[in-house]
Protein backbone atom coordinates (compact mmCIF):
# COMPACT_ATOMS: atom_id res chain seq x y z
CA UNK A 1 0.00 0.00 0.00
CA UNK A 2 1.55 3.27 -1.13
CA UNK A 3 1.45 6.67 0.55
CA UNK A 4 -1.59 7.90 -1.43
CA UNK A 5 -3.66 4.89 -0.44
CA UNK A 6 -2.73 5.37 3.21
CA UNK A 7 -3.68 9.07 3.01
CA UNK A 8 -7.04 8.28 1.33
CA UNK A 9 -7.77 5.63 3.95
CA UNK A 10 -6.99 8.06 6.79
CA UNK A 11 -9.12 10.78 5.14
CA UNK A 12 -12.03 8.36 4.73
CA UNK A 13 -11.74 7.30 8.36
CA UNK A 14 -11.71 10.94 9.56
CA UNK A 15 -14.72 11.73 7.38
CA UNK A 16 -16.64 8.76 8.80
CA UNK A 17 -15.76 9.80 12.35
CA UNK A 18 -16.89 13.38 11.68
CA UNK A 19 -20.18 12.20 10.17
CA UNK A 20 -20.89 9.95 13.15
CA UNK A 21 -19.96 12.74 15.58
CA UNK A 22 -22.24 15.30 13.92
CA UNK A 23 -25.09 12.79 13.71
CA UNK A 24 -24.80 12.09 17.43
CA UNK A 25 -24.61 15.83 18.21
CA UNK A 26 -27.66 16.51 16.02
CA UNK A 27 -29.58 13.73 17.76
CA UNK A 28 -28.62 15.10 21.18
CA UNK A 29 -29.60 18.63 20.09
CA UNK A 30 -33.05 17.35 19.09
CA UNK A 31 -33.48 15.73 22.49
CA UNK A 32 -32.46 18.93 24.30
CA UNK A 33 -34.51 21.31 22.12
CA UNK A 34 -37.66 19.20 21.88
CA UNK A 35 -39.14 20.38 25.24
CA UNK A 36 -38.76 24.01 24.10
CA UNK A 37 -40.40 23.21 20.78
CA UNK A 38 -43.26 21.40 22.52
CA UNK A 39 -43.74 24.29 24.94
CA UNK A 40 -43.88 26.81 22.10
CA UNK A 41 -46.15 24.61 19.99
CA UNK A 42 -48.61 24.05 22.84
CA UNK A 43 -48.71 27.77 23.57
CA UNK A 44 -50.10 28.54 20.09
CA UNK A 45 -52.74 25.80 20.12
CA UNK A 46 -56.28 26.74 21.00
CA UNK A 47 -57.78 25.28 24.15
CA UNK A 48 -60.33 23.28 22.15
CA UNK A 49 -57.78 21.99 19.65
CA UNK A 50 -55.43 20.88 22.40
CA UNK A 51 -58.13 18.98 24.29
CA UNK A 52 -59.45 17.33 21.13
CA UNK A 53 -56.10 15.69 20.39
CA UNK A 54 -56.36 12.11 21.59
CA UNK A 55 -52.92 11.55 20.07
CA UNK A 56 -50.61 14.58 20.49
CA UNK A 57 -49.70 16.26 17.20
CA UNK A 58 -46.29 17.71 16.53
CA UNK A 59 -47.71 20.58 14.49
CA UNK A 60 -50.74 22.85 14.27
CA UNK A 61 -52.50 24.27 11.23
CA UNK A 62 -54.33 26.99 13.15
CA UNK A 63 -51.93 28.78 15.52
CA UNK A 64 -53.39 31.42 17.84
CA UNK A 65 -52.03 34.11 20.14
CA UNK A 66 -55.12 34.08 22.35
CA UNK A 67 -53.26 32.08 25.01
CA UNK A 68 -50.75 34.92 25.41
CA UNK A 69 -53.59 37.41 25.81
CA UNK A 70 -55.14 35.15 28.45
CA UNK A 71 -51.79 34.83 30.25
CA UNK A 72 -51.61 38.61 30.75
CA UNK A 73 -55.31 39.18 31.42
CA UNK A 74 -56.07 36.33 33.84
CA UNK A 75 -53.47 37.43 36.40
CA UNK A 76 -50.97 40.28 36.83
CA UNK A 77 -48.25 38.63 34.75
CA UNK A 78 -46.89 42.04 33.73
CA UNK A 79 -46.45 42.98 37.41
CA UNK A 80 -44.74 39.66 38.12
CA UNK A 81 -42.29 40.35 35.29
CA UNK A 82 -41.61 43.89 36.53
CA UNK A 83 -41.06 42.65 40.10
CA UNK A 84 -38.65 40.02 38.82
CA UNK A 85 -36.71 42.56 36.77
CA UNK A 86 -36.38 44.87 39.81
CA UNK A 87 -35.35 41.99 42.06
CA UNK A 88 -32.85 40.64 39.52
CA UNK A 89 -31.23 43.97 38.60
CA UNK A 90 -30.88 45.26 42.19
CA UNK A 91 -29.70 41.92 43.61
CA UNK A 92 -27.15 41.34 40.86
CA UNK A 93 -25.82 44.90 41.00
CA UNK A 94 -25.36 44.92 44.78
CA UNK A 95 -23.84 41.44 44.78
CA UNK A 96 -21.30 42.39 42.10
CA UNK A 97 -20.15 45.35 44.21
CA UNK A 98 -19.95 43.26 47.39
CA UNK A 99 -18.05 40.30 45.96
CA UNK A 100 -15.70 42.49 43.90
CA UNK A 101 -14.58 44.43 46.98
CA UNK A 102 -14.40 41.28 49.11
CA UNK A 103 -12.46 39.33 46.46
CA UNK A 104 -9.96 42.18 46.14
CA UNK A 105 -9.49 42.28 49.91
CA UNK A 106 -8.82 38.53 50.10
CA UNK A 107 -6.64 38.48 46.98
CA UNK A 108 -4.43 41.57 47.44
CA UNK A 109 -4.72 43.08 50.92
CA UNK A 110 -2.88 41.80 53.97
CA UNK A 111 -4.71 41.86 57.28
CA UNK A 112 -4.65 39.75 60.40
CA UNK A 113 -6.69 36.56 60.22
CA UNK A 114 -7.32 36.82 56.46
CA UNK A 115 -6.84 33.11 55.78
CA UNK A 116 -8.96 32.07 58.74
CA UNK A 117 -11.79 34.38 57.70
CA UNK A 118 -11.65 33.08 54.14
CA UNK A 119 -11.73 29.47 55.33
CA UNK A 120 -14.77 30.31 57.44
CA UNK A 121 -16.42 31.79 54.35
CA UNK A 122 -15.67 28.64 52.36
CA UNK A 123 -17.04 26.48 55.16
CA UNK A 124 -20.43 28.13 54.63
CA UNK A 125 -20.65 26.18 51.36
CA UNK A 126 -20.82 23.00 53.45
CA UNK A 127 -23.99 24.10 55.24
CA UNK A 128 -27.21 22.71 53.70
CA UNK A 129 -29.23 25.36 51.94
CA UNK A 130 -32.33 24.46 53.95
CA UNK A 131 -30.63 25.57 57.17
CA UNK A 132 -29.62 28.87 55.59
CA UNK A 133 -33.18 29.48 54.40
CA UNK A 134 -34.55 28.85 57.89
CA UNK A 135 -32.04 31.27 59.42
CA UNK A 136 -32.73 33.91 56.77
CA UNK A 137 -36.47 33.53 57.21
CA UNK A 138 -36.22 34.02 60.98
CA UNK A 139 -33.94 37.05 60.52
CA UNK A 140 -36.03 38.76 57.84
CA UNK A 141 -39.24 38.10 59.75
CA UNK A 142 -37.69 39.47 62.95
CA UNK A 143 -36.72 42.65 61.09
CA UNK A 144 -40.26 43.07 59.82
CA UNK A 145 -39.20 42.86 56.17
CA UNK A 146 -41.65 40.24 54.96
CA UNK A 147 -43.60 41.22 51.83
CA UNK A 148 -41.01 43.77 50.77
CA UNK A 149 -38.31 44.03 48.13
CA UNK A 150 -35.74 44.45 50.90
CA UNK A 151 -36.74 41.09 52.35
CA UNK A 152 -36.45 39.48 48.93
CA UNK A 153 -33.09 41.03 48.08
CA UNK A 154 -30.99 41.11 51.27
CA UNK A 155 -30.30 37.34 51.65
CA UNK A 156 -29.11 37.16 48.02
CA UNK A 157 -26.59 40.01 47.85
CA UNK A 158 -23.57 37.79 48.39
CA UNK A 159 -22.33 34.39 47.25
CA UNK A 160 -19.40 32.45 48.66
CA UNK A 161 -18.90 30.54 45.42
CA UNK A 162 -18.79 33.65 43.23
CA UNK A 163 -16.50 35.32 45.77
CA UNK A 164 -14.12 32.38 45.61
CA UNK A 165 -14.21 32.32 41.79
CA UNK A 166 -13.45 36.04 41.52
CA UNK A 167 -10.71 35.89 44.17
CA UNK A 168 -8.95 33.13 42.24
CA UNK A 169 -9.26 35.23 39.09
CA UNK A 170 -7.77 38.30 40.77
CA UNK A 171 -4.86 36.24 42.07
CA UNK A 172 -3.93 35.27 38.50
CA UNK A 173 -2.91 38.90 37.85
CA UNK A 174 0.86 39.26 38.53
CA UNK A 175 1.79 40.88 41.82
CA UNK A 176 4.26 43.10 39.96
CA UNK A 177 1.36 45.12 38.53
CA UNK A 178 0.05 45.83 42.02
CA UNK A 179 3.45 46.82 43.41
CA UNK A 180 4.14 49.02 40.38
CA UNK A 181 0.80 50.75 40.84
CA UNK A 182 1.52 51.34 44.53
CA UNK A 183 4.92 52.85 43.67
CA UNK A 184 3.14 55.26 41.30
CA UNK A 185 0.88 56.32 44.16
CA UNK A 186 -2.24 54.52 42.89
CA UNK A 187 -4.82 53.82 45.58
CA UNK A 188 -6.18 50.32 46.11
CA UNK A 189 -9.62 51.31 44.84
CA UNK A 190 -8.19 52.88 41.69
CA UNK A 191 -6.03 49.79 41.06
CA UNK A 192 -9.11 47.62 41.44
CA UNK A 193 -11.21 49.69 39.03
CA UNK A 194 -8.51 50.46 36.45
CA UNK A 195 -6.54 47.21 36.41
CA UNK A 196 -8.25 44.21 37.98
CA UNK A 197 -11.80 44.87 36.78
CA UNK A 198 -10.85 45.33 33.08
CA UNK A 199 -8.58 42.26 33.16
CA UNK A 200 -11.26 40.14 34.87
CA UNK A 201 -14.16 41.43 32.77
CA UNK A 202 -15.01 38.02 31.20
CA UNK A 203 -15.30 36.43 34.64
CA UNK A 204 -17.32 39.36 36.00
CA UNK A 205 -19.73 39.16 33.07
CA UNK A 206 -20.08 35.41 33.54
CA UNK A 207 -20.83 35.81 37.26
CA UNK A 208 -23.37 38.55 36.54
CA UNK A 209 -25.18 36.43 33.95
CA UNK A 210 -25.23 33.38 36.22
CA UNK A 211 -26.61 35.53 39.05
CA UNK A 212 -29.31 36.93 36.75
CA UNK A 213 -30.36 33.38 35.85
CA UNK A 214 -30.30 32.39 39.53
CA UNK A 215 -32.48 35.36 40.52
CA UNK A 216 -34.90 34.85 37.64
CA UNK A 217 -35.39 31.18 38.56
CA UNK A 218 -35.56 31.78 42.32
CA UNK A 219 -38.61 30.01 43.76
CA UNK A 220 -38.29 28.76 47.34
CA UNK A 221 -37.21 32.01 49.01
CA UNK A 222 -39.77 34.29 47.28
CA UNK A 223 -42.44 31.71 48.05
CA UNK A 224 -41.55 31.74 51.75
CA UNK A 225 -41.06 35.45 52.30
CA UNK A 226 -43.98 36.85 50.28
CA UNK A 227 -47.68 36.10 50.38
CA UNK A 228 -48.69 39.46 48.95
CA UNK A 229 -49.38 39.38 45.20
CA UNK A 230 -47.79 42.82 44.81
CA UNK A 231 -44.37 41.26 45.45
CA UNK A 232 -44.76 38.00 43.55
CA UNK A 233 -41.97 37.07 41.14
CA UNK A 234 -42.54 35.09 37.96
CA UNK A 235 -41.50 31.87 39.68
CA UNK A 236 -44.24 31.95 42.30
CA UNK A 237 -46.47 33.91 39.93
CA UNK A 238 -46.71 30.77 37.81
CA UNK A 239 -48.21 28.97 40.79
CA UNK A 240 -50.67 31.84 41.21
CA UNK A 241 -51.58 31.55 37.54
CA UNK A 242 -52.20 27.85 37.94
CA UNK A 243 -54.25 28.12 41.12
CA UNK A 244 -56.22 31.35 40.66
CA UNK A 245 -55.78 32.28 37.01
CA UNK A 246 -57.17 30.19 34.19
CA UNK A 247 -57.07 26.89 36.04
CA UNK A 248 -54.97 23.77 35.88
CA UNK A 249 -56.71 22.33 32.84
CA UNK A 250 -55.84 25.19 30.46
CA UNK A 251 -52.42 23.86 29.53
CA UNK A 252 -51.96 26.02 26.37
CA UNK A 253 -52.39 29.23 28.39
CA UNK A 254 -49.97 27.91 31.01
CA UNK A 255 -47.42 27.18 28.29
CA UNK A 256 -47.89 30.71 26.90
CA UNK A 257 -47.06 32.17 30.32
CA UNK A 258 -44.00 29.91 30.60
CA UNK A 259 -42.82 31.02 27.15
CA UNK A 260 -43.12 34.69 28.16
CA UNK A 261 -41.12 34.01 31.31
CA UNK A 262 -38.46 31.89 29.57
CA UNK A 263 -37.76 34.15 26.59
CA UNK A 264 -35.65 36.76 28.50
CA UNK A 265 -33.23 34.13 29.80
CA UNK A 266 -32.96 32.45 26.39
CA UNK A 267 -32.20 35.77 24.72
CA UNK A 268 -29.70 36.63 27.46
CA UNK A 269 -27.83 33.38 26.93
CA UNK A 270 -27.81 33.69 23.13
CA UNK A 271 -26.47 37.24 23.29
CA UNK A 272 -23.75 36.57 25.88
CA UNK A 273 -22.93 32.90 25.20
CA UNK A 274 -19.41 33.69 23.95
CA UNK A 275 -18.62 35.79 27.01
CA UNK A 276 -19.97 33.06 29.29
CA UNK A 277 -17.69 30.48 27.68
CA UNK A 278 -14.72 32.89 27.82
CA UNK A 279 -15.32 33.61 31.51
CA UNK A 280 -15.66 29.93 32.41
CA UNK A 281 -12.53 28.96 30.48
CA UNK A 282 -10.54 31.85 32.01
CA UNK A 283 -11.61 30.77 35.49
CA UNK A 284 -9.86 27.45 34.93
CA UNK A 285 -6.54 28.93 33.79
CA UNK A 286 -3.52 29.70 35.89
CA UNK A 287 -0.92 32.21 34.85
Amino acid sequence: MDYRQIERSARTRRTAQNVITYLLLAFWALIVLFPFYWMLLTSVKSYGAYNSEYIPKFYTLSPTLQNYIDAFSAVSLGRYLLNTVIFTVVTTSVMMIVITLAAFAFARLDFRGKNIVFILFLSLMMIPNELVIITNFATITGLGLRNSFAGLILPSITSVFYLYLLKENFEQVPDSLYFAAKVDGTSDLRYLLKVLVPISRPTLITIAILKVIECWNSYVWPRLITDDERYFLVSNGIQEIRENGFGRENIPAMMAAVVVISVPLIVLFLVFRNKIMAGVSRGGLKG
